[in-house]
């Protein structure tokens, strides 16, 4: 990665924690002026406290990707320890998708939302779910480059013992 290509993804993740930040400050100066309407249309503090832990999800991932970008500057993302980060960014985002569900448990009951706008929301739980397989398509690509890697290394060794 070319240093413009890891300052421009460090400005977006500083970018996306900020935005976070902020969201989750707000939701929780809602939470604590327990403003819900009246007439009960939306269950608010359900939706709030879900989105208040949606940001927690988008903050680790963030955290995770900064900390494995800095593996790539340094070059150790062939490395056993990059292996954490993932599984943590999996995680996460298996965690976004059941609190997107979670969103259209929320909404499902009453006439406050059409049923259509329940149904998009289980599709995008999906489509959340779809992105950690990906990632976990990803973690067994990084496994075999860990691997041969490794194998690399005891061959140059080896080679180096020869010569």
């Amino acid at each position: 990665m070319t240093k413009l290509t890891v300052l421009a993804l460090r400005a977006v993740l500083g970018v996306v924690l900020a935005g976070t930040l902020f969201v989750q400050v707000g939701m929780v100066w809602a939470l604590a002026g327990g403003n819900d309407p009246e007439d009960g249309s939306l269950p608010l503090t359900s939706l709030r406290v879900i989105t208040l832990l949606g940001m927690v999800s988008v903050q680790v991932v963030a955290v995770c990707v900064w900390r494995l970008v800095t593996m790539v500057r340094r070059g150790t993302v062939f490395s056993p320890g990059a292996f954490r980060y993932v599984h943590i960014v999996i995680g996460a985002f298996v965690a976004a998708a059941l609190l997107v569900f979670a969103v259209g448990v929320v909404l499902a009951p009453g006439e406050a939302v059409a049923p259509g706008v329940v149904l998009l929301v289980g599709g995008v739980g999906v489509a959340v779910l779809g992105v950690a397989l990906i990632v976990l398509v990803l973690r067994m690509l990084l496994a075999q480059a860990v691997a041969r890697d490794i194998e690399a290394s005891r061959m140059q060794a080896e080679l180096a013992e020869v010569i």
